[in-house]
């Protein structure tokens, strides 16, 4: 297509042709509207030997040949046409100059088809031409798009329209082109096949939001009422834009999400989903949903949705919360330390959200956080009092865990103050409770009678350790004059304590010297002053008495070899113990020391910080006075 000049190339090419051979030019096609007219431009030529005086010609319609009787549409000889012809043609060229044109008026779906020219020079010479041309008949413009329009360039779109009919030519105006742009109307213009064209040209920047618009060509013909319109529809291109997202999302741990997905773009946009560069799930599509079933709080995380195609990429990220009960708290396990030293204990769990963090001794709250997954536990100078168990807990909303740690104290030895000896029934007592960490060596000291007893000696002394207290029990039994002085001492690698146990319940070890041999002889010397009273007083009697006035009964006496009947004499062992012990520097007849064990039962004693004798106690190592 190019614009009107004075000299158009059709002629041109009809003129340089003439070499005197059968030919004929017209266009291959022409379109013409539907109740208008339409000519058919066509030249002609013929040898140049021939010189016939007058030219007739004829025009066919859809076939070349006269034996097959297609219906003539223009004959010049007798103006006979067929009937679908008849008023609607005539010839506008002069046949004499060569000149061939057709013109048909009141145009019907069923005139077009093709059409032949034969030349009729006279005689023989009549020759039917390859040549012919196609009549389009139409009832909408043409509206020319581009092949491709993409939003952000400039892009032109024409309205074409035929101008083939001498009598009537088209008028153009647009439809819907609001907020494209300004229309421009370039008139008339011929074809390279020399045809006219009335054409109008619309240029504008396109948007993605005009993919789609449906725009419109509207064709009058001045007074007529003949109106015709075209419509087409853009396909802008464009990159994808996501349109729809998921914002924020929070599950819990468990459950199951979707995050969706949706671009708009042209064409459909590859949408894909991925997280930490890998990828999920892709498709071709406007939309994607990606499911996530069972949660675990390894998915929690930043999701991305990239959306591409030929001209360009989007992307958007999501962020998936799962939230999740804490877990079980990580601390740093049992710690040793020396007594003055610095402690520091880490706990620290996982949750979502953050939870609160609680450190517990004894159900005395030591430390706490609120909404942050570690706790530290400091104590600048540790004591005996800070050892034992403690524990870390950690809740959110979601629930609760808890790990126990211990913190153990290294200390010298203290010898609790309720340590003392006592007296319970025929023996004393004797109770050393110790509280040291590591456990302690515990020794028994009776300085008066230069003995030392400690409790790796089992069958002497019984011990027992509950926490950070170790108990150690020495048991004195039998008669004792004098109560001995007993020492408790305590050693382990951080000192040694000692202390004197004091003597409790001064009546009950008055009883205890006494025991229950003491008591039968005080029993029977009361039992002998009460016949004694009775004897004095009977024989005075006797003596007031003439009877008895002589004296008959003897005096009584005793033999120093009296024994006692049923006590054994002491055997020779006995007597050599007594003079090996008299050795040592005890006294002429000291008691004699057996120390033998027997069982303790502890189990009524109190607890570790509260050690209080009682006469239930259990029989213990116990040293006996022969």
């Amino acid at each position: 297509m190019r614009y009107l000049t004075a000299l158009p190339l059709f002629w041109i090419m009809i003129a340089a042709s003439r070499g005197g051979q059968w030919g004929a030019w017209m266009p291959s096609t022409i379109s013409a509207f539907e109740r208008t007219c339409v000519s058919i431009p066509c030249r002609f030529d013929f040898p140049d030997e021939l010189r016939p005086a007058v030219i007739h010609g004829v025009w066919y319609f859809n076939s070349p040949y006269p034996k097959n009787y297609p219906p003539v549409v223009f004959k010049s000889r007798t103006h006979v046409v067929h009937e679908s012809f008849q008023g609607r043609s005539r010839l506008l060229g002069d046949l004499g100059l060569r000149n061939c044109t057709l013109q048909l008026t009141h145009l019907s779906p069923e005139l077009g088809g093709k059409y032949y020219f034969r030349a009729d020079l006279g005689g023989y010479n009549q020759y039917t031409f390859s040549e012919h041309s196609t009549l389009d008949i139409i009832n909408s413009p043409s509206i020319v798009v581009p092949p491709e329009v993409v939003a952000g360039t400039e892009v032109e779109i024409s309205c074409m329209v035929p101008d083939n009919c001498p009598e009537l030519h088209p008028t153009l105006s647009w439809l819907g082109h609001d907020g494209l742009g300004a229309p421009a109307v370039l008139g008339r213009m011929r074809e390279d096949g020399g045809t006219w064209v009335q054409a109008s040209l619309l240029h504008f920047v396109p948007t993605r939001e005009a993919n789609g618009h449906r725009l419109g060509c509207q064709v009058t013909f001045p007074n007529t009422t003949f109106q015709y319109e075209g419509y087409a529809s853009l396909d802008i291109k464009y990159p994808p834009l996501i349109v729809e997202m998921n914002t924020s999302v929070e599950a819990i741990e468990g459950s199951q999400v979707s995050l969706l997905c949706g671009a708009d773009s042209n064409p459909t946009a590859l949408l894909t989903w991925m997280r930490d560069g890998a990828v999920l799930r892709e498709a071709v599509a406007r939309s994607l949903t990606l499911e996530l079933e069972d949660l675990t709080p390894q998915e929690d995380g930043i999701y991305a949705c990239l959306a591409e195609n030929a001209y360009g990429q989007d992307n958007h990220t999501v962020g998936l919360s799962v939230m999740y009960a804490p877990w079980k708290p990580s601390v740093n396990g049992t710690v040793v330390a020396v007594e003055g030293e610095a402690v520091s204990i880490l706990c620290s769990t996982q949750s979502n959200p953050d939870p609160i963090l609680t450190i517990f001794k004894e159900k005395q709250i030591l430390a706490t956080v609120i909404y942050e997954s570690q706790l530290l536990l400091e104590l600048p100078a540790v004591t005996a009092e800070d050892d034992g168990e403690y524990w870390c807990v950690a809740e959110n909303q979601y629930g609760q865990r808890a790990s126990a740690f211990n913190i153990s104290v290294e200390f010298a030895p203290v010898i609790l103050l309720d340590s003392h000896c006592a007296a319970v029934r025929d023996m004393v007592q004797c109770v050393c409770a110790v509280k040291s960490n590591p456990e302690p060596a515990v020794a028994f000291e009776l300085p008066s009678r230069n003995v030392t007893v400690n409790e790796t000696e089992r069958e002497f002394v019984y011990s027992e350790r509950t926490g950070l207290v170790l108990t150690s029990i020495l048991t004195l039994r039998g008669q004792v004059q004098a109560p001995p002085r007993v020492v408790c001492s305590a050693r382990n690698l951080y000192g040694t304590k000692t202390l004197e146990l004091p003597f409790q319940g001064a009546n009950r070890l008055m009883w205890a010297k006494i025991g229950p041999v003491g008591a039968v002889v005080a029993f029977a010397i009361l039992i002998a002053i009460v016949c004694y009273i009775t004897q004095t007083r009977r024989k005075k009697n006797m003596a007031e008495s003439p009877s008895f006035a002589g004296g008959e009964n003897p005096p009584v006496l005793f033999s120093s070899d009296f024994r006692i009947p049923g006590v054994p004499e002491k055997s020779e062992s006995e007597r050599r113990l007594g003079a090996e012990r008299r050795l040592l520097g005890l006294r002429a007849e000291p008691p004699e020391l057996d120390l033998s064990y027997s069982h303790v039962d502890l189990g009524k004693r109190p607890t570790k910080d509260s050690y209080t004798l009682t006469e239930e106690l259990a029989e213990y190592a116990e040293i006996r006075v022969k």
